[in-house]
């Protein structure tokens, strides 16, 4: 009776299992994974957030298939400040970047066609691919000191059914930027097979070296879709609002953004609310990013100070993004070692393989967990090695 596509493994895994008794007992719990920053203890501008909702103009419908013209300034007055240049007719707004994925798999791929993704990366992937009857194929990034893309096994992945490279920039959870060297390469390969590149930087400010890291929303050299939102960067998920950014050859980019068009038409998904209020949620990011990024650096500062009293774990490197990377010894399946953690420290965190890390031997933390959480935990976390 059901779509095969939606032929999911429904069942809970066993730290999900695990997680559901801890709390039914009722029992404390040390949540190293939060990833939602409206509970983080974060100081929003409340008023000035509300009354950018109590727009008298959201009585009126005004159907716009890109979204409204108002807001798209506002995101091309954020990119202005990043020293990147875009006209607003290259914006269309979709309600999260999962709904800007969507558009994009609908643009370039027919039932069965393939998009490469990295590997490690977000577990989201699966099922939008599912859900549009696409057929991932990952590449691998590779750690010596740093993350970087392996080039070699992405042009082995690629085949005649390849229609877009994936760059999470940076990267979730390894917190991995693509550098110039690596965009070049990225260029040449799509640009010499007809790929387009899928550039998700929903993590791009929250950066933790001196200077800004490149954006693929300044690309024109190969058809390239670069997605965002307030989500995080406003610290605003429940706002449901997006946006997908199309360059490239010009030709190409006319194209795209004309079939773009009739899909955001066809669905018209934006509520006008939110999209008058973006230009102000937009204008209010900094005292969010402020907050979050001295909560990032502390957290690794603890985190670092903890590991430097022991040898038997480490951390990988992590360029930007919300999440550390926990190197620890292979004593077992890294998700019994989770569920370990969680019943014996009260502990949770994420085991790697939930990000498709190929081997045991990892654990993902969450920078944003409150400060005193965070400490607690890691020293706890510390204590079974």
């Amino acid at each position: 009776m059901f779509a095969d596509r939606t032929n999911w493994n429904l069942k809970s895994n066993r730290l999900s299992e695990a997680l559901a008794k801890h709390r039914a007992a009722n029992k404390p719990l040390l949540d190293l994974t939060v990833s939602n920053p409206t509970e983080c203890g974060f100081v929003y501008h409340r008023g000035s957030m509300l009354q950018a909702l109590a727009n008298p103009a959201s009585l009126s419908y005004d159907p716009e298939p890109r979204g409204l013209l108002s807001a798209r300034e506002g995101i091309v007055e954020y990119y202005s400040a990043l020293g990147i240049a875009i006209p607003p007719e290259n914006i269309i707004l979709t309600t999260s970047t999962s709904e800007a994925y969507s558009f994009t798999f609908r643009l370039l791929c027919n039932p069965g066609d393939e998009v490469l993704i990295p590997e490690p990366s977000y577990p989201l992937f699966s099922f939008l691919a599912d859900i549009h009857g696409v057929k991932l194929v990952s590449y691998p990034l590779l750690y010596d000191h740093g993350w970087q893309i392996d080039f070699h096994s992405l042009q082995q992945a690629i085949t005649p059914r390849t229609r877009g490279i994936t760059v999470v920039n940076p990267n979730n959870p390894t917190g991995h930027f693509c550098k110039a060297e690596e965009i070049r390469k990225l260029n040449g390969i799509c640009s010499s097979r007809q790929i387009a590149m899928i550039a998700d930087e929903v993590f791009l400010d929250f950066h933790l070296g001196a200077g800004p890291p490149s954006s693929f929303s300044a690309n024109v050299a190969s058809l390239t879709f670069t997605m965002s939102g307030l989500s995080k960067i406003a610290g605003l998920p429940q706002m449901k609002a997006a946006w997908l950014l199309t360059t490239g050859p010009e030709e190409l980019k006319v194209q795209a953004l004309s079939r773009l068009e009739v899909i955001a038409d066809t669905f018209l998904s934006m509520n006008t609310p939110v999209q008058l209020a973006i230009p102000r949620f937009l204008e209010l990011r900094h005292g969010f990013q402020n907050q979050l990024m001295a909560r990032v650096r502390r957290n690794l500062a603890k985190l670092d100070a903890r590991l430097a009293a022991q040898s038997s774990c480490s951390r990988l490197e992590v360029e930007g993004g919300w999440y550390a990377v926990l190197r620890v010894p292979v004593t077992r399946p890294d998700e019994d070692l989770a569920i370990e953690l969680l019943n014996t420290q009260g502990v949770y965190v994420h085991p790697g393989h939930f990000y498709d890390f190929p081997t045991d031997g990892y654990l993902i933390a969450s920078l944003i967990t409150p400060v005193e959480q965070f400490d607690e935990g890691v020293k706890r976390l510390l204590l079974v090695f």
